[in-house]
C-alpha cells in the first residue's frame, strides 16, 4: 500500500495558476502509474490526468488539455499537476492516485491507493 499526501491547493482567481504536489511513501514509486482526479460538490469524481511509470506517457481529460500538465520526479517520490488558465469549473477537491497496472487508465476503479485530497477553489 502506498500512502499519498497532496499539497498546493488553495484559492486562486480565474486565469491564475496553481501547482499541486503529491508525495508518495514508497521505495518503489517509479513502478507506479500516477493520476490526478477531482470531485466538485454534488458531482461524481472525474479523471484529470495520468502519467505512466516507465516512459512518462501522459493523458489528459479534454476539459484540461492544454491548460494542465502532469509530471513526476521519481527521485523525490512526487507527482505534480501544474494548472494554468484556471476556470471557475476547475473548483474541486483534487486527489492523486496510484496503480501498478502500468497502462493509461482513466477509471478510478483501477487505482488502488488514494490521497486525502486538496481543495482548489477558483474565484471570479
Amino acid at each position: 500500500q502506498v500512502q499519498l499526501v497532496e499539497s498546493g491547493g488553495g484559492l486562486v482567481q480565474a486565469g491564475g495558476s496553481l501547482r499541486l504536489s503529491c508525495a508518495a511513501s514508497t521505495r518503489t514509486f517509479s513502478s507506479y502509474t500516477m493520476a490526478w482526479f477531482r470531485q466538485a460538490p454534488g458531482k461524481e469524481r472525474e479523471f484529470v490526468a495520468t502519467i505512466t511509470w516507465n516512459n512518462y506517457n501522459t493523458h489528459y481529460a479534454d476539459s484540461v488539455k492544454g491548460r494542465f500538465t502532469i509530471s513526476r520526479d521519481n527521485a523525490k517520490n512526487t507527482v505534480y499537476l501544474q494548472m494554468n488558465s484556471l476556470k471557475l469549473e476547475d473548483t474541486a477537491v483534487y486527489s492523486c492516485a496510484a496503480q501498478r497496472a502500468g497502462w493509461i487508465l482513466t477509471s478510478a476503479a483501477y487505482y488502488d491507493d488514494w490521497g486525502q485530497g486538496t481543495q482548489v477553489t477558483v474565484s471570479s
